[in-house]
C-alpha cells in the first residue's frame, strides 16, 4: 500500500498531467480520473473517485433527460442545445429562440445568468454589447426546462428552485442513472440546481445513458452525435473530438470536468481538481491512447521565445 504524504488529502485526487520546460517538471495536474470498460467495470481509475464532485456542464445530458420525462417535446437540435454549453454563435442563438417560440415562452422569462458568448470568436465579434441571459451557454438548458415547466403548467417563476417539481424530476433522473445519492444540491453558475456526484458515479451515469434502450435516454445520445457542433461549437474541445471519432458523445464542464462515452458503453469520466482547462486535451488523448482510439492532435506546447522548449503530458 502505497502512503500519501501526511499534507495529501485523498480530495486531492493524483498527479493526471505534467507541464515540463527542458526536462525539468513546472507545473502538475492532480485529480480523479476514471474509465470504464463497456460491462462497466473499472479499467483505469486514478484519484478517488468515489468522493463527490460538482459536475457543472458536463451533466446537461443528464439534466435534459428529466426535462423530457416532463413529455415536452423538442426537435433534434433543440435537444442538442439543451445538453450544450454553446458558444454564442448566431445559429446557436437562434435554435434556443425556436425552443421559446415552439412553448409560447419569450427570453423575459428566461432566469439564467447573462454573460456574453462563450466561444473566443463568438465573444469578440459580440464585443462592447451588453451581456444577455440569451447568450449566455446555458440558454439552451434554460429554454428547455422552462419549456418543460410550461408543457407541465408548473409554475414558471420558480422553476430554478431545488423544491420545483422539475427540478425534482431530474434530480430523480440523475440519482437513477447514476446509481447513487446525490450528496449536494447547491447553484451552478447559470443558476439552476447543480449535483454532487462521485466521478464513478458521473462515469456510470452516463455509461448508462448511452446503451440504455429507453427511448428518451436514445434521443438525448443521437442529437447530441447528429449535432456535435451544436454541443460546443466550431473548434472547441468537445465538437472537434465528437467530429472525429464515431458515435462519441462527449461534454465538458467548467472547473474542468469531462465525460466521454463511446457507443459500446465505454466510457470516461475525470475532473482536474485546480480547475485549469489545458490539461483537459491531453488527458483526453491519453485516455483514448488506452483504448487504442487515435484522436486530434492535443498536444500542448510549451514556448521558450519561437522555440518549443517543453510539453504538457498527460500521466494516466
Amino acid at each position: 500500500m502505497t502512503l500519501l504524504p501526511l499534507h495529501q488529502s485523498r480530495s486531492q485526487g493524483e498527479v493526471l498531467a505534467q507541464l515540463t520546460r527542458d526536462g525539468l517538471v513546472e507545473s502538475i495536474h492532480s485529480g480523479h480520473f476514471v474509465a470504464l470498460n463497456s460491462d462497466g467495470s473499472v479499467f483505469k481509475s486514478k484519484g478517488a473517485i468515489e468522493l463527490p464532485i460538482y459536475g457543472r456542464s458536463a451533466l446537461k445530458a443528464l439534466q435534459a433527460a428529466g426535462v423530457l420525462r416532463t413529455g415536452v417535446k423538442v426537435n433534434s437540435k433543440q435537444l442538442a442545445l439543451m445538453c450544450a454549453s454553446h458558444a454564442g454563435s448566431a445559429e446557436h442563438i437562434a435554435v434556443v429562440e425556436t425552443i421559446l417560440s415552439d412553448n409560447g415562452l419569450t427570453i423575459d422569462q428566461l432566469r439564467n445568468a447573462v454573460d456574453k458568448p462563450l466561444g473566443d470568436e463568438e465573444r469578440k465579434a459580440w464585443g462592447e454589447k451588453a451581456p444577455t441571459r440569451l447568450t449566455q451557454n446555458c440558454s439552451g438548458k434554460h429554454a428547455g426546462m422552462l419549456a418543460a415547466t410550461a408543457h407541465k403548467g408548473w409554475d414558471l417563476e420558480s422553476y430554478l428552485l431545488p423544491s420545483h417539481p422539475l427540478q425534482q424530476l431530474i434530480l430523480q433522473e440523475i440519482e437513477a442513472l447514476a446509481g447513487e445519492r446525490v450528496s449536494t444540491v447547491t447553484a451552478d453558475g447559470c443558476g439552476a440546481p447543480l449535483f454532487a456526484l462521485s466521478t464513478l458515479g458521473i462515469a456510470t451515469a452516463f455509461r448508462a445513458l448511452t446503451i440504455s434502450t429507453d427511448p428518451i435516454h436514445q434521443a438525448i445520445i443521437a442529437a447530441c452525435k447528429a449535432h456535435p457542433e451544436l454541443v460546443a461549437g466550431n473548434g472547441r474541445l468537445a465538437t472537434r473530438m465528437m467530429q472525429a471519432i464515431p458515435g462519441l458523445f462527449m461534454k465538458e464542464g467548467a472547473e474542468a470536468v469531462l465525460v466521454a462515452t463511446l457507443p459500446d458503453g465505454r466510457t470516461l469520466a475525470f475532473k482536474v481538481i485546480d480547475g485549469g482547462l489545458r490539461a483537459l486535451g491531453p488527458i483526453i488523448q491519453a485516455a483514448f491512447e488506452l483504448w487504442g482510439i487515435s484522436t486530434p492532435d492535443e498536444t500542448v506546447a510549451v514556448m521558450g521565445g519561437d522555440r518549443v522548449v517543453g510539453t504538457m503530458k498527460a500521466l494516466l
